[in-house]
């Protein structure tokens, strides 16, 4: 018998308070939001955690992660998830921008694309309005931006301030990554460049 986990397990535990105000463990357990993309060979994202609201509401909410998927985090809120990239392969010289839209739509969202036209300098070039912390937990990508790549390996950490980017794993072999988005505003005086 193998005890190897399934692709996007990740142990969740989380905690509430009783009914005399005492702290417990209310669940611990799999992670129950985890997605593929059909557009995107070794992908897997476990949602983890989200809010909704800044300050966050501390109490026993239902969980947010029950809730239908969407890249951007909610308005005032976060959230909180695992992505693990598979290895780019020929599949990607096949992704046109009706593949994209698929693949973005997979990820709830219709706005984050930038690659409209298929010109793009990766088909996944994208960018929300949020703060993104992003750790690399085991592999390697490259996050692809306008004017350069950069090479992150296990232990980097970035802050992307939402700019225009894609991740893309040229290694082989599969990348874990955690990142937590937070909702942003994008500055109005560089945005005007994006018209």
């Amino acid at each position: 018998m193998s005890n190897e986990k399934p692709k996007g397990h990740v142990r969740r535990i989380v905690t509430g308070h009783d009914a005399q105000g005492r702290s417990y463990v209310t669940e611990d357990q799999a992670a129950p939001s985890v997605h593929t993309n059909p557009k995107r060979v070794g992908y897997h994202l476990t949602q983890l955690w989200a809010t909704h609201q800044t300050p966050a509401y501390v109490g026993n909410e239902d969980d947010p992660t029950s809730q239908a998927l969407k890249l951007e985090p909610p308005k005032n809120g976060t959230v909180v998830r695992i992505i693990e990239f598979g290895p780019e392969g020929e599949w990607l010289q096949k992704i046109d921008a009706h593949d994209t839209k698929v693949a973005w739509g997979a990820l709830g969202t219709t706005t984050a694309s930038t690659n409209t036209h298929g010109q793009a300098k990766h088909p996944f070039m994208h960018r929300t309005e949020s703060v993104d912390y992003a750790l690399v937990l085991e592999g390697e990508i490259t996050l692809v931006l306008d004017n350069e790549d950069v090479l992150m390996r296990e232990g980097d950490f970035l802050v992307e301030r939402g700019t225009n980017h894609a991740w893309a794993n040229r290694s082989g072999k599969p990348c874990r990554m955690l990142f937590v988005l937070i909702d942003g505003a994008f500055d109005p005086e560089i945005s005007k460049h994006w018209a």
